[in-house]
């Protein structure tokens, strides 16, 4: 398939006593080749005029693709017209490449108040859909465009809010106007390009994430509209985690790498960040604050998280060198706890871990420690036993997940990792969402020969989490590379959601 593809361009006049409006809005797949990516609508109107119009992210197709969209509006005055039919082109720029699509290269077209239009001999498409729940008990709102030459008799929404268990199944009701919800107002849609909109109302309950797909049949068949067989979904916000060993104040520019990190930490959402070597002066063991590396980036924040931090020994004979957690919500239960056998500030291999409970809406509380561990000859054995022992003993009823994050100084695949393995109670996150067929040889049937599956994965930063928790990772992403929001330390950071199961 190509990079880009448009799925439906929208042209609709809105009259009223005050204005007339005409809004253009395209919508668009692409393949999620890079975080950072730049998707533009090249086109032009009756004046001629050629307009570059950028697109913004809605949501995920799966864990590979993307959908785009752009909209733009304009009023009829006195001295300004509207901008009646169009033809476009689209523009994706990605990874130092750019790929186009352009109706092979004779651009698309769309006529002035035409309604919707689908590309590409589609008979169904989902438009205009939302992706968020909110918390106000409001109803939620579908609209399904159909080609008209299908005769469609029956369209339904089939949906669950228990990821199948249960289903519930909602008519929907053919419309002959169309509601736009970006003008809160009603459009002629003279279907000049044969489409019909269907809508179904749900109402909606105190869930955090609703499945959907969309069925649709005449008298000879059934088609059915499955997001590319990953569901549509409404759902609250997923819990957003990174992990980053800032590499002890080593980096040049390193303080506009802080910036650069907590500016990723705001584009990004995140509600938990794990940081290991974190530094600060060390003034004769005594430290200082406001030179704590964790304490800048948060400062630096749009709006500063909880921190809870701790210092394990001297780095680089001139640092107090430890571990933070920052947190979106608030932190409780906080500790800190050496799981190395030295205590010995002078010691390179004494170890300390902080832990700290987060309450996160619709989901309960989770434990989350923050770890920066030895290499195996040096003492990771002994400290992940005491990790594991504390871990365990934390996880009371009522958690809901217990995650160990941090740089672990294992590589995949190793002996340390074996000895996670062996825990039979902690799963890597990363490897379940990007590599699950070899996730379930290790973890699951204990594949004698699974170490030669890791050969070429050299990851020594993880989040474990605890088999019996209640939540699920969705996705994970290798950032602070090269090409993605820049180097920031010798280690990358790894950026994972999760939702409950």
């Amino acid at each position: 398939m190509d990079k880009i593809k448009l799925l439906y361009v929208k042209n609709i006049m809105t009259r009223n006593t005050a204005q007339v409006q005409q809004q253009l809005t395209f919508f668009i797949l692409v393949d999620n080749v890079s975080y950072s990516k730049q998707v533009d609508v090249i086109w032009t109107g009756e004046d001629g005029i050629w307009r570059t119009l950028a697109s913004t992210y809605h949501s995920m197709q799966g864990n590979d693709k993307e959908y785009w969209s752009a909209s733009v509006s304009f009023n009829l005055t006195e001295k300004h017209s509207l901008v009646g039919n169009i033809q476009f082109s689209l523009r994706y720029r990605v990874s130092g490449k750019e790929y186009w699509d352009n109706n092979h290269g004779l651009n698309y077209t769309s006529e002035a108040d035409s309604g919707i239009k689908l590309t590409n001999s589609q008979q169904i498409q989902n438009v205009d859909f939302d992706n968020h729940l909110n918390d106000e008990p409001k109803s939620i709102f579908l609209t399904i465009a159909v080609a008209k030459e299908f005769n469609a008799e029956k369209v339904a929404i089939h949906w669950t809010t228990d990821c199948w268990k249960t289903t519930h199944k909602t008519n929907c009701d053919i419309k002959k106007d169309y509601w736009d919800k970006s003008l809160q107002s009603n459009a002629r849609n003279p279907n000049q390009y044969g489409i019909q909109l269907w809508t179904a109302e749900l109402k909606n309950g105190d869930w955090f994430k609703l499945h959907y797909i969309i069925k649709c049949e005449n008298s000879a068949q059934t088609l059915w509209e499955n997001n590319g067989e990953h569901n549509y979904r409404f759902q609250r916000e997923q819990l957003k985690l990174l992990i980053l060993n800032l590499h002890c104040y080593q980096e040049k520019n390193q303080d506009e790498k802080f910036t650069q990190i907590a500016k990723t930490i705001d584009a990004l959402e995140i509600d938990i960040v794990c940081l290991q070597e974190v530094a600060e002066y060390w003034r004769d063991g005594e430290g200082d604050w406001e030179s704590n590396a964790a304490k800048i980036i948060n400062d630096r924040l749009n709006r500063p998280f909880y921190l809870h931090t701790d210092w394990s020994h001297l780095g680089f004979d001139k640092y107090r060198e430890g571990v933070a957690i920052l947190s979106r919500y608030p932190l409780t239960n906080h500790e800190a706890r050496y799981v190395s056998d030295s205590d010995d500030v002078y010691d390179i291999h004494s170890r300390k871990v902080v832990a700290a409970q987060a309450y996160v809406p619709f989901i309960g509380k989770i434990n989350i420690f923050s770890a920066h561990l030895s290499w195996l000859e040096d003492g990771f054995k002994t400290q992940f036993e005491y990790l594991h022992q504390w871990a365990e003993k934390n996880h009371s009823k009522g958690v809901k997940a217990t995650l160990l994050c941090g740089d672990f100084n294992i590589t995949a695949g190793s002996t340390g990792y074996e000895l996670v393995v062996d825990s039979g109670n902690y799963e890597d996150q990363y490897l379940a969402i990007n590599e699950q067929g070899i996730f379930d040889k290790i973890f699951n049937v204990n594949d004698t020969h699974w170490q030669d599956l890791l050969t070429d994965d050299y990851r020594i930063d993880y989040i474990f989490m605890r088999k019996e928790s209640e939540l699920q990772v969705t996705s994970a992403k290798v950032i602070f590379t090269d090409q993605d929001y820049g180097r920031v330390s010798d280690h990358c950071g790894y950026f994972m959601t999760f939702e409950p199961l």
